[in-house]
């Protein structure tokens, strides 16, 4: 029997950590279920979900190349009626956008040099009027 990815399986709890359980499946091979994939609501202890040697039903979210195994006991539970998984959208490549033009360093610096003598002046302008300005008498 092979692990393949969308299939589900009855497995057993080998193990909880704080970031979520090892579940040992028919087939000898160990799982993760992320603590996030453990319930549809947020999981503060697992340990309040799930016990060591509990069995359970998972899905296999993915298969990775070195031999990792992601599961899910959460998209294990059937649907309710009319309700679908959520699709999960593409990442988008960095191809996927135009980029700004590039500037070059002179650019960049004298704009750099603008906005830091407007924010200059802006500056002393408040600290002078906090203060009474330049002609303020002290008495």
């Amino acid at each position: 029997m092979s692990i393949e990815v969308g299939s589900k399986l009855e497995g057993k709890v080998t193990g909880i950590t704080n970031f979520g359980a090892f579940v040992q499946l028919p087939t000898g091979a160990t799982g993760l279920v992320h603590i996030s994939e453990v319930a549809d609501n947020y999981v503060k202890d697992i340990n309040d979900h799930l016990k060591v040697g509990e069995m359970v039903e998972v899905k296999v979210m993915n298969v990775e190349a070195d031999g990792k195994i992601g599961l899910s006991i959460r998209k294990a539970k059937p649907q309710p009626a009319g309700a679908t998984e959520r699709p999960q959208r593409p990442r988008p490549s960095n191809r996927s956008f135009e980029r700004a033009p590039k500037e070059n360093f002179e650019t960049k610096m004298a704009k750099f040099l603008k906005d830091s003598e407007e924010n200059m002046t802006t500056l002393k302008r408040a600290t002078e009027s906090k203060r009474g300005g330049r002609g303020a008498k002290r008495g």
